[in-house]
């Protein structure tokens, strides 16, 4: 009697990325990015819907809806990533929100603790996860690219607590690169101004964005492409080899002289 036919099994990538906040902006396209660099890549997000409109059903991509603030979300995604492409060679770490507008002494108290525990915790969930596989795995190692901003050297006005939380990626970052040396894991971060996504539009109102004067100014941007292009350069260096940190801004945008 004829047997049935085994379906084929799925595509298998050199190269394993997880992306956090993969559903939209910066997260989707540098998901995409990786995508199109032929390597397999975990999307993650907290909307299952706009996750899988970004993997556009590619045969090397895994949707998984989590929470990057619920430790056993995190710990199910990375179990996942596993369970399906075998090992994580690479996470950017990428998942956040934009914050409260408010000057400290304007802050109400959830608000300033939801942009902690989503920019600061989440990301140090995730990167826990991620070196507990990477010190595992065979080969040893891996690689964590954390998205900073540019916030992590000179804040917007009325930005605290956003301006907080992305310096504390950058403690986290250097923390993480020390810390994982022994073990091949390298950690560097990506600080982004004004790349063109919708969350930029949103920031701005419409109207430009608040200048130290109290001004508004439309401030020029940049392709979103070029940050995910530069995300995949930074993952896909030998293991020897690190960006530890990049800053990258639209040309002529207020930045040096903002603050």
């Amino acid at each position: 009697m004829p047997q049935p036919a085994e379906s084929a099994p799925p595509p298998v990538a050199a190269r394993v990325a997880v992306v956090t906040g993969a559903g939209t902006g910066i997260g989707r396209a540098v998901a995409r990015a990786f995508l199109d660099d032929g390597w397999a890549v975990v999307l993650t997000g907290r909307t299952a819907a706009t996750l899988e409109e970004a993997a556009a059903q590619h045969p090397l991509s895994l949707c998984v809806r989590a929470d990057v603030t619920v430790p056993t979300d995190v710990d199910a995604l990375f179990t996942a990533a596993v369970e399906r492409f075998g090992r994580v060679d690479t996470v950017f770490n990428n998942a956040g929100v934009p914050g409260p507008q408010g000057a400290v002494d304007e802050l109400a108290l959830d608000a300033w603790r939801h942009t902690l525990d989503v920019n600061v915790t989440g990301a140090m969930l995730v990167a826990g996860a991620a070196v507990r596989i990477m010190k595992a795995q065979s080969p040893q190692g891996g690689r964590i690219i954390n998205n900073g901003s540019i916030a992590a050297h000179r804040p917007r006005p009325r930005t605290v607590a956003y301006a907080v939380s992305k310096h504390a990626v950058t403690g986290l970052t250097r923390a993480i690169a020390l810390d994982g040396r022994p073990y091949g894991i390298t950690c560097g971060q990506i600080d982004i101004g004004n790349a063109a996504t919708a969350l930029l539009s949103d920031l701005g109102h419409g109207g430009g964005h608040v200048q130290p004067d109290g001004s508004l100014k439309i401030e020029p941007t940049f392709d979103v492409a070029e940050a995910a292009r530069a995300v995949v350069f930074m993952a896909s260096l030998p293991p020897n080899a690190v960006i530890g940190s990049v800053t990258l801004t639209a040309a002529g945008m207020p930045y040096d002289g903002r603050g």
